[in-house]
Order: C-alpha cells, then structure tokens, then sequence
C-alpha cells in the first residue's frame, strides 16, 4: 500500500536524500520547508510522487494554514527541518537571541507540526521520525540543548502514541557531508579532523542517515519505538 510520507526540511542535504528514498519507494511525499524555490527545485528533481509545501514551521498561524495541504492521513512524519541560529555576541540579549532562535528553529519546528497532526498518524502502522543531532550528546551549547530537548519529548511522544501502536523514534547523526549546516567551515582540514574522531575513518553522507529513517519509518521497525539511533560512524558510541 502506498503511503504518504511528510518530511521536513525536505529541500536539501538530509531532507532531501529521506525525500528520495521514500519517492523512489513508490510513496507519496510532501516536502515542506520555508524557501519556495529550493522546495520547487527539489520536487521537480525527485518526481511527481513529490509535492512541495511552503511553511515557516516555527510560526504556529503558518502551520495552521499549512494544514489543509497535507494528507489526511500522514502514515509517516520526519522532523528533519533545523538549523544552527548564528548570532555571536556577548551581553544578555545576544544571549537569548541565539538561544530563542536554536529553540525557535530546532524545537519548534518538530513539536507544532507533529501536534498538529498526529490525530492523522493511523493506529497500528503510523511512524514519527526525528532528526536529532550528535550534539545532543555531547554538548554544542545552546543549539545541543535544543537537539537534547528533541530526544526527552520524543520519550514523552513515544509513550502517548504507543498503546495505538504508533511508533515515535530518534536518529541522532554526526557529522554529515553535503548539507548547508556547516558552510565553508566544513573545508579539507575540519573533514580530516572530524574523520579522526570517527572509527571508521570519514564523516557521513546524507543517503545513509536517510537509510536510518527509512528504516525506522518501516513495517519492520514495528517493535521499536522512544529510541535513539546513532548514525555518527563510532565517533560516539551509545550506552
């Protein structure tokens, strides 16, 4: 049966690679994100199983009016949509401004989407994905604590979905090639560096952190659920 499968951030990097896999599975998906043209570029590219939606996830009026345009049912969510805030500074207020920002922009963007909709997740088969971070582990300031937040509400979301059979897990990645997240600092020498700590040897790529989510948004992932699945390559090892 084919389902429909919502993935945010969807455009580019991670999103996108989690679009494909399920597009070329024979899904259909909704990609949502706040760039209209990226959105467009990116669904056109990956076929018309693809539709883009254009919404500012971190404003709840935007997510209400986004609502009409998603499925009724939503068989599969994945809270990939994030970013780093970039305000530097010292003083109190750029303090809250890169602390509301990473909330703003990492937590709220999963939590008012998946509150929103998860009467539309089917009991018994619906699947809810976060993309989380390393960072969450192992510190990263203020936009750690945001990913971190991401993985207690997942234990909570994870515990009210399940007596409906609903599973709710967690991929936490390290370091990932190919995305916008680390810009021009992610050069030849922070690569070698970043590899080093692993222990295989080089940084990620988006297709096998898409593979993670698949896997958890799949009938054979029925019996896991308020996990969290590292997908760093051992440069932080579970407990």
């Amino acid at each position: 049966m084919t389902r429909n499968v919502v993935v945010t951030g969807g455009g580019t990097g991670i999103g996108y690679e989690v679009a494909r896999r399920f597009a070329d599975a024979g899904e259909r998906v909704v990609i949502v994100g706040r760039r209209r043209a990226v959105l467009e570029q990116a669904a056109a590219e990956l076929g018309g199983n693809v539709t883009p939606l254009v919404c500012d996830l971190a404003d709840p009026d935007a997510v209400e009016a986004a609502l009409g345009a998603l499925p009724a049912t939503v068989d599969v969510l994945v809270n990939n949509a994030g970013s780093r805030e970039t305000v530097i500074g010292a003083g109190p207020h750029a303090v809250l401004a890169r602390w509301r920002g990473d909330f703003e922009r990492n937590v709220l963007t999963v939590v008012l989407l998946t509150e929103s909709i998860r009467d539309r997740l089917p009991p018994g088969s619906g699947r809810v994905v976060t993309v989380s971070s390393i960072a969450a582990l192992r510190g990263a300031g203020s936009y750690g604590a945001a990913k971190a937040s991401l993985h207690a509400w997942n234990h909570f979301l994870s515990a009210q979905l399940g007596p409906s059979g609903i599973t709710a897990n967690i991929v936490a990645p390290g370091t990932v090639a190919g995305t916008e997240f680390f810009g021009p600092r992610l050069d030849d020498a922070e690569v070698s560096r970043r590899a080093a700590r692993t222990l295989l040897g080089r940084i990620g790529e988006p297709a096998e952190v898409a593979a993670a989510v698949y896997f958890l948004a799949s009938p054979e992932a029925a019996f896991i659920t308020g996990e969290i699945l590292h997908c760093n390559g051992g440069e932080l090892l579970g407990r």
